[in-house]
Parts: C-alpha cells; sequence; structure tokens
C-alpha cells in the first residue's frame, strides 16, 4: 500500500501498474470535498517518484464512480471574493493536471455515477472504460455554474466544442452506450469485466499498442477549428442556447463564452479563462439560489426517506374516488411505480375519461420511444375502473378525488370508512378544504389526512401532505412514503385554508386583479411577470388552472383570511366566472384558445375580453414594471412570511420547494423566502411600506420587522 486515507487509497499491482481507489471510508458515496483534494494532493506526489511506474488505474470502492464535488460546500465557498476562488480554482485545478501529466499512461473504470468533478476526473485519463450501467455528465450549468475542474477545456478538445456546448449547456446526464458515442467514452463492458477490461487497456498502452501520448495531447492543445469553422460554430451555438436559457440562467452561455475565448489556446492557458468565469458566476444571485435549491431537494429527499423507514404501513394497493383527468392521472402514477390501484367513480363515463387520461400519457412515451408497448400494457394493467364501491376492500391508502365540495366529500369519505378496515389509510386530495373539517364525521380521524396532488399529476412534482389536528404521525408517515414511491416531492403541511400553496398563491392572484381593476394591461402585466421568471404571467395561469377552480379557491381563501384576501368590489376573475369563460377547458378565458397539429393549446387574444375587462377596470392606466413586480410579488413574499412565522411548515427549505415545485416560482430566485433574502427584509418591509395603501396584504408582520430591525435572515 503507497498510500491509504478517508478518501483514497493507492496500491501497486502487476506489471507496474498502480490502482488509484476512491472509497471514502466516511461517505456512502465518493464525492470531491476539502478532504479528498488534500488526499488527491498527495497521490500524486507519490506517483511522480514512484519508481518503476508504468501506468495508473482509477477506480471506485463503491457503488458509484464520483457523484461530483461536495456541494453542500459551495454556499460558503462562494462567500470569498472573486480573486479567492480563482487562486481556489487555480490551485484544484494543479492536482488535476498533475494527474494528467504523469509520465504514464492512465485509465478510468467508470463503474457508476460520474458527474461534474467526476466526469472531469474521468477527462484527465487517457483512456475511460465504463461499465454499461454508468451514467455521465456535467450539470454544474444546472447549479447556475460551468464546469470547474478543467470540464470546458477538455471536453471540447475530446469531443469537438459543438457536442460539448450540448453536453455544457443542458448539463444532461449521459448513458454509457450514448456517452460512446459522442466519444466520451472508449468502450462499455459488463460490470463484472470492467477492472479487468480497464487494465488490459491500460497494457495494450504499456507495449506501444495504443498511443496514449497522442490522446493527451489533443487533450492539452489548441481546439482544431479555423476562424470561419470557430465563427460559424459559436454563433450558431449561442443562438440556440440563448433561445433555451434566456437572460435569468447566464451560466450556459458563460460556458459557450469560454470555450471559445480559449479555442486557440492550450490548456494551462484555456484554464485561467475557464477559473475567471466560475468565479463570476458563483458569486451570482442565481447560482446562491440554484445551489440552495439543489440543496433544499436533498433535504425533502432525506425527510421523505426517514419517513419511509418510520412508516408502520407498506402501501401495496392503492384507491382512488373519483376518476376523470385528476383521478387518472392519480392511477396512472401509482401504476407506473408498480402499485396497483383500483379508481372507482359513479358514472361509466368518468372511468373512461380517468383511463384515456392514462392511456394518453402512455402514447406519448410510446411516440417518443420511452416506453415500450408491454410496459404500456403492463401499466395499464395495474389500473382497475370500477363502479363497485367492494373493490376497494384491501386497498392500503385511499385518495378521494371527487369534486372540490365539502358536502360531497363528507358523505364519500363517510361511506368509505364504512366499508373500509380500521388499518386503511383514508386521504382526501382536496385543495383548499380544511381537513379538520372534512374529518368532523369520521370515526377514525387519526387515519386520515390531506394528499393534495397538482395537475397534471405525471408532470407535477410535489405532493402537500395535510395533516389535521387528529391525524397520527404514522399515518403521515406512510402516506409520505406513498408519494415518494410514486416518484413525488411530499411536503407535510399543517391545516389551515388552502393549506400552503394556494394561500400563498392567493395573493398573489389578488394582487393582479386589482392591478386590473386600476387599468393595467392583462397582457402587459402576463408579459412582465414572465420576464421575472415565471412560467407564464397571472391571466395565462389562471386560464390553466380553471377560472371556476379559481372563483371556488378565492372563495375559500376570502372566508379564510378575510382581512388580507377577502374579494374586491371589482373583481375580473369573477367576471369572466359569470360568463361561463373557464380558460383552457372552455376554450376562453382571459385568452381563447385553439389546438395546433399536435393538440397542443394556442392562445391568441379574443376581441369580446377587452369589454368584460371594461366592466371592472378603471381608466387604462400605464404601470412601471417595477410597480407591476412589486405589486405582484410583496403580498405571495408576505403571505410566505406568514406561513413560516404560522409553522404551516417545517422549515424554509419545505416552503421554498413547495412553490417550486407546486406553481412554478421562478428557479433561479430560489424561492420566496430565499429571494426575500436576497431582497433584504429591511428593504422589502420599506418597498411594502409604499403600498400599504392597497390593504392589509401588503402589510409586514411584526416578526418580519423585527427580523428587519436586527438583520436576520430566513437562510
Amino acid at each position: 500500500m503507497l498510500f491509504e486515507g478517508q478518501s483514497i487509497s493507492l496500491t501497486m499491482l502487476d506489471n507496474g501498474i498502480a490502482e488509484f481507489c476512491f472509497n471514502s471510508q466516511t461517505e456512502s458515496i465518493n464525492k470531491f470535498d476539502q478532504s479528498t483534494f488534500w488526499e488527491f494532493r498527495e497521490v500524486v506526489k507519490i506517483l511522480q517518484t514512484t519508481q518503476d511506474l508504468k501506468a495508473v488505474l482509477v477506480t471506485s470502492g463503491k457503488g458509484v464512480f464520483i457523484v461530483g464535488a461536495d456541494i453542500t460546500e459551495f454556499l460558503t465557498m462562494f462567500e470569498n471574493t472573486e480573486e479567492q476562488l480563482k487562486v481556489w480554482l487555480k490551485d484544484a485545478n494543479s492536482i488535476f493536471n498533475g494527474f494528467e501529466d504523469l509520465n504514464v499512461p492512465t485509465a478510468v473504470a467508470i463503474n457508476g455515477i460520474a458527474l461534474g468533478g467526476g466526469l472531469e476526473m474521468c477527462l484527465c485519463c487517457d483512456f475511460r472504460i465504463a461499465s454499461d450501467a454508468a451514467l455521465v455528465g456535467v450539470p454544474e450549468t444546472q447549479l447556475g455554474l460551468i464546469p470547474g475542474f478543467g470540464g470546458t477545456t477538455r471536453l471540447p478538445r475530446l469531443i469537438g466544442s459543438d457536442n460539448a456546448v450540448e453536453w455544457i449547456s443542458t448539463g444532461k446526464h449521459y448513458k454509457a452506450a450514448a456517452a460512446m458515442k459522442f466519444g466520451v467514452i472508449d468502450a462499455v463492458v459488463s460490470d463484472d469485466l470492467l477492472r479487468d477490461a480497464a487494465i488490459d487497456t491500460l497494457n495494450q498502452a504499456i507495449h506501444g499498442d495504443l498511443d496514449w501520448q497522442a490522446r493527451r495531447q489533443q487533450r492539452t492543445s489548441a481546439l482544431k477549428l479555423s476562424t470561419n469553422e470557430a465563427l460559424m460554430s459559436f454563433s450558431t451555438c449561442k443562438a440556440m442556447v440563448f433561445a433555451k436559457a434566456g437572460r435569468n440562467y447566464p451560466a450556459p452561455m458563460a460556458a459557450i463564452d469560454v470555450i471559445e475565448k480559449s479555442a486557440a489556446l492550450n490548456r494551462d492557458q484555456a484554464l485561467l479563462i475557464e477559473h475567471a468565469a466560475f468565479a463570476k458566476l458563483a458569486k451570482t444571485s442565481a447560482a446562491t439560489s440554484l445551489v440552495g435549491l439543489f440543496l433544499n431537494d436533498q433535504y425533502l429527499k432525506k425527510s421523505a426517506k426517514t419517513a419511509s423507514k418510520t412508516a408502520d404501513k407498506v402501501i401495496s394497493k392503492a384507491a382512488v374516488l373519483g376518476a376523470g383527468i385528476m383521478g387518472g392521472g392519480i392511477a396512472y402514477q401509482s401504476a407506473v411505480k408498480g402499485i396497483p390501484i383500483v379508481m372507482k367513480d359513479i358514472r361509466e363515463d368518468a372511468l373512461d375519461l380517468g383511463m384515456a387520461t392514462a392511456s394518453k400519457i402512455l402514447n406519448k412515451g410510446v411516440s417518443l420511444g420511452k416506453v415500450s408497448v408491454p410496459k404500456m400494457i403492463e401499466t395499464l394493467s395495474r389500473i382497475k375502473p370500477t363502479l363497485n364501491y367492494e373493490d376497494i376492500k384491501g386497498a392500503d391508502i385511499i385518495i378521494e378525488a371527487v369534486i372540490e365540495n365539502p358536502a360531497i366529500k363528507d358523505s364519500v369519505l363517510q361511506e368509505t370508512e364504512a366499508l373500509i378496515d380500521e388499518n386503511t389509510i383514508l386521504t382526501s386530495n382536496t385543495s383548499t378544504i380544511s381537513i379538520d373539517l372534512l374529518a368532523t364525521n369520521l370515526k377514525r380521524p387519526e387515519k386520515f389526512c390531506g394528499m393534495h396532488f397538482f395537475n397534471p399529476v405525471h408532470k407535477m412534482k410535489l405532493v402537500e401532505v395535510i395533516r389535521g389536528s387528529k391525524t397520527s404521525e404514522q399515518t403521515i408517515a406512510s402516506t409520505v412514503a406513498y408519494a415518494s414511491a410514486l416518484g413525488k416531492s411530499p411536503i407535510v403541511v399543517n391545516d389551515c385554508p388552502g393549506f400552503l400553496v394556494n394561500r400563498i398563491l392567493f395573493p398573489y392572484f389578488k394582487g393582479f386583479s386589482m392591478l386590473i381593476r386600476d387599468g393595467a394591461d392583462f397582457q402587459k402585466v402576463d408579459k412582465i411577470m414572465e420576464q421575472f421568471g415565471w412560467p407564464m404571467g397571472p391571466a395565462y395561469l389562471l386560464d390553466v388552472v380553471g377560472i371556476d377552480t379559481g372563483h371556488h379557491s378565492e372563495a375559500v381563501l376570502a372566508a379564510g383570511y378575510p382581512d388580507r384576501m377577502g374579494k374586491i368590489d371589482k373583481d375580473i376573475v369573477s367576471v369572466l366566472f359569470e360568463a361561463g369563460r373557464y380558460g383552457q377547458k372552455t376554450g376562453d378565458g382571459f385568452y381563447s384558445y385553439s389546438k395546433d397539429k399536435k393538440g397542443r393549446p394556442v392562445k391568441k387574444l379574443d376581441a369580446q375580453i377587452e369589454a368584460l375587462v371594461s366592466t371592472v377596470a378603471a381608466h387604462p392606466k400605464e404601470f412601471s414594471r417595477e410597480e407591476i413586480i412589486n405589486r405582484m410579488m410583496i403580498p405571495m413574499l408576505i403571505e410566505s412570511i406568514r406561513c413560516y412565522e404560522e409553522k404551516i411548515v417545517a422549515s424554509v427549505a419545505e416552503l421554498d420547494m413547495g412553490l417550486i415545485y407546486g406553481i412554478g416560482f421562478p428557479p433561479f430566485r430560489g424561492g420566496a423566502l430565499r429571494y426575500a433574502d436576497s431582497i433584504g427584509l429591511k428593504e422589502l418591509c420599506e418597498l411594502a411600506n409604499q403600498y400599504s395603501d392597497l390593504g392589509k396584504a401588503y402589510e409586514p408582520t411584526e416578526k418580519m420587522r423585527a427580523m428587519a430591525d436586527s438583520g436576520e435572515t430566513f437562510y
């Protein structure tokens, strides 16, 4: 043994080959943290002075290779200045360079995940042999960054600038076979042959059958692009990437800029450009927010995993009451994850719609080549549509998803509870109705909770698991575990009108209605809020949600929070509801809708909407971009803070992820509380004071003011 640390070991094998093994003794995975970097440096020093060394084999002692850098260290690191970050990057890269410059051939056996810094380590090797289970990629742009350990330098020199831009700008993960087609991987073998294949490759290099020096020269020299080729390539890439990334996500464009500027340079010169760009991006709010989002997501996964371990009930069969689009979506999600589900309704046509919903999702997967026909048939076979209540017996969990009416839900829940055994979990997919209210007439309220899915179920990651005052912790744990098994991100929410997401969303909608009342152009508001980062503006979002759904939820929240969510006298949502314009579902709302050749809705302005808006609006008035954003966002931020203060959720991570996964809060802003931190609570309170005439929804809480005075933050 030449070296044995907490993360890395170095052993001499036969024929002068040294095995450099990443095998963390303190973590279940390998990652590049500060201690691993220190050991990496020591191992390189040993290799540089080892006598009779003929080659180096890089392996992993874990089920993964290296998942990347230790992201938990990022936010602290980003507090350094750009100059300090560049110094750190130069030092870290000197280790990678030292390894790459060893005067013997190197090969890596990639046995699993090699992402970010993990793949950048592999790019330093002369040969890359992968298991057929390996997954590789450089996902740093998804964190608002670019690769910082030579990825923007080595990858384009290995696979060409166009391919490198695709890999880096999208941040996609590639299976080994796909990566080999690009040239990132040299060979793919089964896992049991991986180590032997890598050693055989090294032996061929040692004996001169493989030209490892030429490969290394390619990675460390300038890109082979003429001036005209470079101009055409980078101009095209910039146009395509900007069209997708936009101004709010600067990292993909920065990556292209780095590759372009360093194309004519050698490795060491190119790395300096990479360091400067990484350091600059690390100081942006987008990077802070996106790294924070990643860490928050890991927190949710950890919480769900803990719930799965503590749950006293394994969900092996489910049932959904109420078919249609929502019931069909829930049934599909359970079936596709391997959990059989009964779909019960009182109407045959509703069951047909539910099955059609599941079939439509699967058919699209088949057409895209993502789902095989046998897989589609197998998934549909796990859904049992029925008109018979008896068929729900034996289900471990039942999701009530009937019409959003307290009386109807109460009747269905009581009838269902009388049929099922005492260990079955009963849940409601209600989006606004109090869980305690729905539990009033139940005999086993401890086995009842909310399980609020978001539409479309197969696309939306969030599930709100709502705890009633009598719900047992075991019921919550089992429901969270089931939601997690469905591939969702469950967040536990305490009972209140609107729960978490809708409670926070509707002050935003009310701010919109008040803008329209005061003369704003709803199209301009939509455009500005989309530029702010929302996937769609408030008018378009209301059309997608459904004006009828919005109108109903508005009434529930107005009753729950009359001081700040009470209905305004001139409400555009009520006017559209009374006109029967329910949005996309009826073909007209704020906009009118037709379908393109692929059946997707296409919106356009309807001449009739102007007359309807004029019944509620004052004289048309121009509002600045800043004023529109403030009037829309301030009440949403304040309501988010109220929810956190009232412990509707247990953590800032859950609140922010709920908004990102539930309503598409702009990810690059990190969620409502992260965004409030970026503004500063003192500044937010001062902004809110400017709009105090608009009502209590714009009034900061006392705790907000206290935090502002003491300089506190949520993160």
